[in-house]
Formats: structure tokens, C-alpha cells, sequence
């Protein structure tokens, strides 16, 4: 069974803090009846509703195989369980704590061997944790990214009119596009307080267009499989696209809200100038 999900533009409202309030919070996210989260976790429905209505104190485990049904992110799980009065059972150390060293390595690994392309370690903010050599080599061909403080958030230096704003091709569709990732790339396709605030911050920026959050129609031939992002470099337009990798079967906050951005050219004719850009 396939559950029909909410619209993942759609933000939720702040969630409640009882365990019955947060359960039902999560199937209203997720558009989901009492009666499918039933079929779907092996749950009675009476069980779930006495849940919801405080009627029952739910066992950690069935707390845990209904979140785990309804896809709660980790953090919002240990949420769920200190609700009901348990222990928290996935670890939130930051992202480079010893526990995740095997997952940075891989990480690591992954963007250096991205070179000549521009490859990031981002959080679940957009802000950058690793980057490989050439990700700051090829801003800096634009902008002195020295000159920026950190930490660095790429969504802030795309947005930025003091950043790579001013270099952006096709500023309209291309704003729209990121804003759009936002929403479905925010972890467990739900806004948080801190994406409400990035998202907010970005739209504060000027130029940016009103309509975004409608899908843009395409071309009837189009000639592209994605919708490319092009920088402008003295009256030539570089195009790229991104491939977006997250941790597997994540079991730790951190390794849950790690997202890698590897940049690739579009056509080769952007591939030879961006080689011979950074050549020089």
C-alpha cells in the first residue's frame, strides 16, 4: 500500500508537544486516515486513536513503527519519543563527531575525486560543511568569496546581490527553481522553523519572482532533461545541473540531514570552458 501524501508545498503548523497531538500532527502532514496508517503499520485503528485522544500511553516500539510508517524524520522521532516520556534513541552529535567519521570519509572521498567540478557537503540549511578544490575556485572567478563571512550558505550566495546574483542567467526561472528545491529536498518534506526562516530571508532578497511556487510549464520540445543553472563569465553563459546524493538508511540525525551537491556542465561546451577556466 502506497500512501497518498500531502502536497510537499504545503508547509505544516508548528506541531504540538503531547505524543497523541504529534502523531496526529504527522498523519495530518502526510494526508494519511487513521485507517490507512492502521493497515499500512500493523496498528489497530482503535489503538491509534486512543493514542491521539490520550486515552492510551503508547509503547516505545509502536511509537517507533508508526513514525517510522508515516517517514518522521529523526529528530522529530526523538521529539515524538521525549513526548511520551522515553529516551531519545537516534544520536544528534554534529556532523563531524567520531560516530560519524566513516560517513565524512566517504564523503570526502566522493568530492575530491568530483575534481574539476565544483562538489559541497551541505546541511540541512544549505550550509556548507565540505566543499572539494574546485567549488571555491570556480566562485572566486566570479566574486572574492574571502570577502564573504562565513558560514558560507549557498543558497545566500545565489540570492545575494553582493554575490553570484548579478552572474545568474535567467534569474527568474532559475530563483523559482531553487526555491522550489527547498521544499522538496527539506528533510522529511516538511518545513521547519529554521527552512521557514532560510526561505523567508531568500524571499527578502529583490527580483524575486511572486509566482515561484507555480511549476514552470515547459517548453513543448525542450532540449534539456533538467533545468540547467547558467553563470555568466564575460558574455558566455555556463550551464551545469546538479546531482543531489543524501546518507542511505541514515541512523543518526546527522547522517540523516547530510546532503552532497555535485556540479556537472550541461553541454560540452560548458565542460571545455569551465576547464580552461580553471586552468588559468
Amino acid at each position: 500500500m502506497s500512501f497518498n501524501r500531502a502536497d510537499p508545498l504545503v508547509s505544516a503548523s508548528v506541531p504540538p508537544t503531547g505524543p497523541g497531538d504529534l502523531l496526529r500532527y504527522w498523519r495530518d502532514v502526510r494526508g494519511v486516515s487513521q485507517l490507512d496508517l492502521s493497515l499500512e503499520a500493523g496498528v489497530s485503528q482503535r489503538q491509534i486513536s486512543f493514542i491521539e485522544s490520550g486515552r492510551s500511553v503508547p509503547g516505545r516500539q509502536t511509537l517507533l513503527i508508526l513514525a517510522q510508517t508515516l517517514d518522521v524524520p529523526l529528530r522529530e522521532r526523538n521529539a515524538l519519543l521525549l513526548a511520551a516520556g522515553y529516551a531519545p534513541v537516534y544520536a544528534d552529535a554534529p556532523w563531524n563527531a567520531q560516530e560519524m567519521h566513516g560517513v565524512v570519509r566517504a564523503l570526502e572521498r566522493v568530492i575530491r575525486q568530483h575534481e574539476p567540478f565544483p562538489a559541497i557537503v551541505m546541511d540541512r540549511y544549505w550550509n556548507v560543511l565540505m566543499s572539494n578544490d574546485a567549488a571555491p575556485r570556480f566562485f572566486n572567478c566570479f566574486m572574492d568569496m574571502a570577502a564573504r563571512k562565513g558560514p558560507r550558505n549557498m543558497l545566500h550566495l545565489i540570492f545575494d546581490p553582493q554575490g553570484m546574483r548579478p552572474f545568474v542567467d535567467d534569474w527568474p526561472n532559475v530563483s523559482r527553481s531553487l526555491l522550489q528545491r527547498v521544499y522538496r529536498e527539506s528533510v522529511g518534506r516538511v518545513i521547519d522553523g529554521g527552512t521557514r526562516h532560510l526561505l523567508d530571508e531568500l524571499l527578502a532578497y529583490p527580483d524575486v519572482p511572486a509566482d515561484w511556487k507555480e511549476p514552470a510549464v515547459p517548453a513543448a520540445t525542450p532540449t534539456m532533461p533538467v533545468i540547467p543553472i547558467g553563470f555568466i563569465h564575460e558574455g558566455v553563459v555556463l550551464r551545469y545541473f546538479s546531482m543531489v546524493t543524501s546518507v542511505g538508511a541514515p541512523q543518526t540525525v546527522a547522517a540523516q540531514e547530510l546532503r552532497m551537491e555535485c556540479m556537472f556542465p550541461a553541454d560540452e561546451a560548458t565542460e571545455a570552458h569551465h576547464l580552461n577556466l580553471l586552468a588559468g
